[in-house]
């Protein structure tokens, strides 16, 4: 009884005690956000927005209403300067629409459906070339943001080939031979697309898609020749068997485009799918994403030497 009598004596004093506490979190600064890129062979493109409260509900009205319109954005070579076209996917110059739903990361029936504008040209003295170095400057708002960076030298793999899963015939992945070059920074991003057709005749994928964690760099393994695989990302939809899910199939032809990328691209590329890989999780690490671009601006010029091979998966 006497225990009793403690125990609630104790709840008494300790729930009096409590006292609810009211944290006001403030609202994030907005700023100017640019996905830019560039890689050999093609036109610079830069989607620019501004940056949303993290508690905002995520969704595809937010990001449009987000895009920056009216910017002036200008890309040099050192010795050719272009200012870029402000272009919207309502009115795309004809053929770009595969290139720019995959700079997107829409498929190309979605880009019809939206209008994003973004700034681009049509003048190929600005296009990527190796060895070049391109300067980007965007003036918004009253204030000037800048970046660089460097279309390397490209690097191709040794070998590409299919495996067929031990426990799931028919249905393996990629598999590559990287020879990395010694006694130096290197480092590296994946992108590939099937294009074997389907039904209706035309590519089973409609553009190329990065997978899950495509890039990384040589701080483990530098000047070391390895076997490394990757996985299919356009197989995770939700009638996709979960046995066959990031297969490719017997069958499939697989087009791999291989680039090399610069430091401060991989810090940013490595982060940024870090993040997207556990989003959401409480168990994952707090970080921001770094950014090559001056005034406080968020996001990453980047520049791309891809080099492209074929891979027919069979035996």
């Amino acid at each position: 009884m006497k225990t009793l009598i403690y125990i609630s004596v104790l709840s008494i004093i300790f729930s009096s005690c409590t006292k609810e506490v009211l944290v006001d979190i403030p609202e994030g600064e907005e700023k100017l956000v640019v996905d830019g890129r560039i890689e050999t062979g093609q036109p610079p493109i830069v989607l620019l927005t501004k940056s949303n409260n993290i508690y905002d509900e995520t969704s595809g009205s937010l990001l449009l209403e987000s895009l920056v319109y009216g910017a002036t954005v200008t890309v040099s070579d050192g010795s050719n300067s272009v200012v870029l076209d402000e272009i919207c996917s309502q009115n795309l110059p004809s053929g770009s629409e595969e290139a720019i739903a995959s700079f997107l990361n829409i498929d190309t029936e979605e880009l019809a459906q939206v209008n994003i504008c973004f700034y681009s040209t049509t003048n190929t003295a600005v296009y990527g070339q190796v060895g070049e170095t391109y300067s980007l400057k965007v003036d918004f708002g009253g204030e000037t943001y800048t970046s660089t960076t460097k279309i390397l030298q490209p690097h191709a793999l040794d070998s590409l080939y299919w495996k067929e899963d031990a426990d799931n015939p028919d249905n393996g992945f990629s598999w590559m031979t990287l020879a990395d070059p010694a006694g130096q920074y290197d480092a590296y991003f994946w992108e590939c697309r099937r294009i074997n057709l389907n039904s209706e005749g035309q590519p089973i994928d409609d553009r190329y898609r990065a997978t899950f964690n495509p890039a990384f760099d040589d701080a483990f393994f530098d000047g070391l020749t390895f076997d490394f695989a990757y996985e299919n990302p356009f197989n995770f939809e939700p009638d996709t068997p979960v046995d066959e899910r990031g297969f490719y199939q017997r069958g499939d032809t697989v087009v791999v485009k291989f680039s090399k990328i610069d430091k401060p691209v991989y810090e940013f590329m490595e982060m940024k799918y870090t993040q997207l890989q556990t989003g959401g999780s409480p168990f994952a690490t707090p970080s921001n994403l770094p950014s090559n671009i001056s005034n406080g601006a968020l996001g990453a010029w980047a520049s791309y030497s891809p080099v492209y091979d074929t891979l027919v998966c069979n035996d």
